[in-house]
């Protein structure tokens, strides 16, 4: 959730050109991301969860996409991005842990 909140903000230093483009992708990507997690947690098995995991790991890396094309674009600088990235690398790295655990 706290990835959603940021790429929320940083959504706001964004050209009104990007609202219904790139915008609408990042947000949706990164709301992916908890909402995917939820639903997995609803499946009854350990490989629904997994799989569920798995997708929610891609929509990380799709926000992770987004913004860095975002500073490619000029409406992010390296300093604004950074915190998300690490966000980012810091969620991916759970992701592939919980996927490992429920594979035991």
């Amino acid at each position: 959730m706290d990835l959603v909140v940021e790429v929320y903000r940083l959504t706001t230093y964004f050209p009104q050109s990007e609202n219904f483009r790139l915008i609408s992708q990042i947000t949706r990507a990164a709301v992916s991301v908890p909402a995917d997690i939820a639903e997995g947690h609803a499946r009854a098995t350990r490989k629904g969860f997994s799989n569920f995991l798995a997708i929610a790991k891609g929509s990380a890396m799709e926000t992770e996409t987004y913004c860095m094309l975002a500073q490619r674009l000029g409406y992010l600088t390296a300093e604004q991005v950074a915190p998300v990235l690490n966000l980012i690398v810091e969620i991916s790295k759970m992701l592939t842990s919980l996927r490992k655990r429920l594979a035991q």
